[in-house]
């Protein structure tokens, strides 16, 4: 079969700009259109200040050159990782329970992935170059250029799944859906190798964080699995949707324990033995609000719903991950802004250098507008298509 007379297979709803805008006005409708409409906008502006401006808008420096777009970055792609392994339940592993959620979980992960794309673009400096010696000139002993190339293969593989799952062909969608969920995964684990080949950044170096990546990813797939069902069924789930859901709730219960146990072993090895440059960032991260956010948001909320009614309050679950999403937000706002939080040391001192101090930083309005547009971008995508795909 040709490439042409394939797309055409492909089951589309062929649907008009009236049609797209013609929602039900409800109060929460007309607020989500209003936020997709104001963060386009915003975008438009960040991207236009950085177009002009360059890296002077944002508020980035020489000792914290990681700002708030790579946090978002990590945010949409985490995201995109989790939502892969949410939907390979069914297609991939064949657990009949999950299969229902397949088509929209996929779907989520290549919208999420765009949308990290978008926010990565404005901080990349030259995207359209980076693509070009990408492939002329590949750095093989770089993890940056690793993480790049497997997201490309990634998003790839996660369409292809995509079409097959519109086309209900399993048997091909198992084969793509495990190919692109075991690039995913590699991309995913290298991701957290960019942190953990930081030498000179004691506090992150090491092995956690390419496991830590993964087991935060599936925490994100499953809290925005819950979201996705909730705006779906307007929290009046059908019988399959509640069993499902409820089953995702006991595994999610699971996870974030896990994640517990590892943050704090985390913590207490960072501390202990006073090691400079390590044990003092991680005395500071623990006095910081934004890691308690992190925590009581991501953690402990979602743990203390699933615990109570044993998984089954699947509303209250909807809820938790509404909240557990911004914490997921702190925790990738404090992966980057942590890791850079001491200054770097010369060799060489002299009695005129000033004691080094904690290094400050706060998201310039560019950055934030971008960050914004790509959530944005996010929802507007995923609204889109489920009104020209089938996803149920």
């Amino acid at each position: 079969m040709r490439i042409k007379e394939f797309i055409t297979t492909i089951p589309v709803n062929k649907v008009s700009l009236r049609q797209i805008l013609a929602f039900e006005k409800t109060p929460l409708n007309l607020l989500l259109a209003a936020v997709i409409v104001i963060f386009l906008g915003l975008f438009a502006i960040g991207v236009g200040t950085y177009l002009v401006h360059g890296h002077h808008a944002y508020n980035v420096t020489r000792e914290h050159p990681w700002g708030l777009l790579i946090a978002v970055y990590i945010f949409f792609v985490v995201s995109s990782t989790g939502l892969c392994i949410v939907g390979s339940l069914g297609d991939v592993f064949g657990f009949k329970d999950y299969i229902e959620i397949s088509k929209r979980a996929i779907f989520g992960s290549i919208v999420t992935i765009v949308a990290g794309f978008a926010v990565i673009a404005f901080e990349i400096g030259h995207p359209v170059t980076m693509i070009i010696y990408n492939i002329l000139t590949p750095g093989f002993t770089s993890a940056i250029w690793w993480m790049g190339t497997l997201y490309g293969l990634y998003l790839t593989f996660m369409i292809i799944e995509f079409v097959f799952l519109l086309r209900h062909d399993m048997k091909m969608a198992k084969i793509f859906g495990l190919t692109g969920l075991l690039v995913g995964l590699a991309a995913h684990s290298n991701l957290g190798g960019v942190f953990g080949f930081l030498n000179a950044r004691t506090i992150s170096n090491g092995v956690f964080y390419p496991t830590y990546f993964i087991l935060t990813a599936f925490i994100t797939g499953i809290f925005l699995a819950f979201i996705m069902y909730g705006f779906r069924y307007k929290l009046k789930f059908s019988e399959n949707s509640t069993k499902m859901l409820t089953n995702l709730a006991k595994i999610q219960g699971l996870l974030i324990s896990i994640l517990i146990f590892f943050v704090t072993w985390k913590m207490l090895t960072d501390i202990y033995g006073g090691m400079p440059n390590r044990a003092d960032v991680a005395q500071h991260i623990l006095l910081s609000g934004t890691f308690w956010a992190e925590v009581i948001l991501a953690m402990v909320i979602p743990l203390i719903i699933i615990l109570k009614s044993s998984g089954k309050n699947v509303v209250g679950m909807f809820w938790a991950s509404m909240s557990g999403m911004v914490g997921i937000f702190f925790m990738r706002y404090n992966l980057v802004h942590d890791t850079q939080l001491k200054p770097l040391q010369m060799l060489k001192t002299s009695e005129y250098q000033l004691v080094p101090s904690w290094v400050e930083y706060f998201p310039s309005s560019a950055e934030i507008m971008i960050s914004l547009g790509g959530l944005g971008l996010c929802l507007l995508l995923y609204y889109i298509g489920t009104k020209v795909f089938d996803l149920d």
